[in-house]
């Protein structure tokens, strides 16, 4: 039961319901903690105040990557552990997950030398048990620019040349609760909770929650629950009493999405700023993305947006770098804010504070879990539910999640994923889609395209207001992916806000008018879903005043 119109099915379902495991938050740590504890035999459910992955696990540099920087940190227990992870996170769900080779440049002077370079991303891919045919190379630097012809010549040394994982946050997210949800979670979106029950000794028993779109309450009880709610975390101890000792620090990061018409980036960079800092800039889907800014964060946590100064600093670091590269606000084509929920240290600069994740437990018995990376996410589930698994006192299977694909991903092991595309392009381009269409399906849905091609049988060209592969994404999104908005679809399904910003302009109406059809939506219904599209089509654009 993953449909949109099954969503008030599932909230009648969750109040009738006793589970042993509620977990609070739809974003990736909340989402593999549902599906771990699931696949050990817990009855699961997991809420989420807003659509899955709509707070930072959709706004991330989409990368599952090893933390190189870390190691400048000193935090190689965390370097070792995420490095080993991406290897299974690639495993478990090729669809959405991309060996990148990643070149990071050596100038006289940066932040890297060639020596520590050498000796980190040697270091780097002995933690992180890189595969041989992916480790480092040193290159030189008439090979650098062999690479990457745009880079800043002043002062280059070499280049080091290493394997990252590009991912598509969102999407890996909702994979990893839909897989959920097969193996018999319950799970929804638009649901918030709103304060906790507690039994007679002040053990927490349940959640008061609300429904979003009708505004109503009702309650769900579990022998245990979780807070994975990101950046709300602190907001959710303070409801149960217990938000006392270590707390959260939010800090922001802006990333800025150019064509390649402007910035014809090929080759994927980790490259030094003006400041010292470093950021990435990565060639996806035609367009160029850059980032990340690193800014304390104390506004609206819903809705983060680029700033004057984000968008500036961004451009100074790519005219810094990038010197040919003659790019102006007017180049940029979209932009996304996201927020880090980091575990505040006293003194120390947002780049500078560890990205590890704690497990508290108050004396409620509420679990929560702060800090992490979406690379270790998976690794941060299995430690949350052994805890839940020793508490509940009941003999379950152990963590299940490491060798088990994701929704899409049972393909028979990544190695197969080339020959997978080509058969599915074929049985694609059979039912009238171009090759391009075709591959950008198979790429983004892997063995669930069988159902959009489904959809594309009943697909009339005479009558339909969108391109075939428009309607069979918007279709599944509604019937296996639990859509309830036209953002929800734009966003966090496709990712076209991001990446194809000119084709939400386009049919940004046919979708509305479509999900209009599919839900029942009042005239009235239908104009606020579209106007919410033009507020983000304007924030993604219109950098805000607002006060970092």
């Amino acid at each position: 039961m993953f449909s949109a119109k099954q969503r008030m099915e599932v909230v009648n379902e969750m109040s009738k319901t006793t589970y042993d495991v509620l977990v609070i938050g739809g974003g990736i740590t909340g989402c593999g903690i549902a599906l771990d504890a699931v696949t050990r035999g817990m009855k699961t459910a997991l809420i989420e105040m807003q659509d899955f992955a709509a707070g930072t696990s959709s706004r991330s540099t989409k990368l599952v990557h090893g933390g190189l920087r870390y190691l400048k940190q000193f935090e190689v227990k965390m370097v070792a552990e995420v490095g080993k992870e991406r290897a299974i996170v690639y495993e478990n769900g090729p669809h959405v997950t991309t060996p990148e080779w990643m070149l990071l440049p050596i100038h006289r002077g940066g932040t890297f030398g060639k020596w520590s370079t050498s000796i980190g991303l040697w270091l780097y891919d002995h933690l992180a048990r890189v595969k041989k045919e992916e480790r480092r190379t040193m290159l030189s630097a008439h090979e650098t620019l062999q690479k990457v012809p745009l880079i800043r010549r002043d002062g280059l040394l070499g280049g080091g040349y290493y394997v990252e994982y590009r991912t598509d946050d969102a999407r890996l997210t909702i994979e990893v609760i839909k897989k959920a949800v097969e193996c018999g979670a319950h799970a929804v979106n638009y649901v918030k909770a709103e304060s906790f029950l507690y039994d007679e000794q002040g053990r927490v028993i349940g959640v008061i929650c609300r429904e979003q779109m009708t505004n109503e309450s009702f309650a769900i009880y579990a022998k245990k629950i979780v807070n994975a709610a990101g950046p709300w975390v602190d907001t959710l101890r303070e409801k149960d009493g217990s938000n006392v000792g270590k707390k959260l620090r939010l800090t922001k990061g802006v990333h800025i999405v150019i064509d390649q018409a402007h910035f014809p980036l090929k080759q994927a960079v980790y490259f030094d700023t003006p400041d010292g800092r470093m950021v990435f800039a990565i060639p996806r889907d035609g367009k160029t993305y850059v980032g990340t800014t690193d800014t304390f964060y104390d506004g609206d946590r819903i809705h983060p947006k680029m700033t004057w100064e984000d968008r500036d600093y961004l451009l100074r670091a790519i005219h810094y770098m990038f010197p040919s590269v003659h790019i102006t606000e007017e180049h940029i084509e979209s932009s996304w804010a996201g927020l880090r929920p980091l575990i505040y240290e006293e003194g120390k600069d947002p780049s500078e504070i560890s990205r590890k994740d704690e497990i508290w437990q108050s004396p409620s018995g509420l679990i929560t879990i702060a800090g992490g990376k979406l690379t270790g996410y998976r690794k941060m589930a299995e430690t949350v539910v052994d805890l839940i698994a020793k508490q509940l006192e009941k003999t379950y299977l152990s963590c299940q999640t490491k060798h088990l694909p994701i929704s899409g991903g049972d393909i028979g092991g990544a190695n197969e994923w080339h020959t997978f595309i080509c058969k599915k392009v074929k049985e694609g381009m059979n039912l009238g889609f171009t090759e391009q269409q075709a591959k950008q399906l198979v790429q983004r849905y892997g063995t669930n395209v069988d159902r959009l091609f489904a959809f594309a049988r009943t697909y009339d060209r005479n009558s339909a207001s969108l391109p075939i592969d428009w309607y069979v994404m918007c279709m599944y999104a509604l019937e296996y992916e639990m859509a309830v908005t036209p953002l929800d679809f734009f966003i966090r399904r496709t990712g076209a806000l991001f990446f194809d910003i000119h084709a939400v302009r386009q049919w940004k109406g046919a979708v509305t008018q479509l999900m209009q059809s599919y839900f029942n939506w009042t005239d009235e219904q239908r104009n606020e879903y579209e106007h919410q599209v033009n507020v983000a089509l304007h924030d993604a654009i219109i950098p805000c005043d607002e006060a970092k």
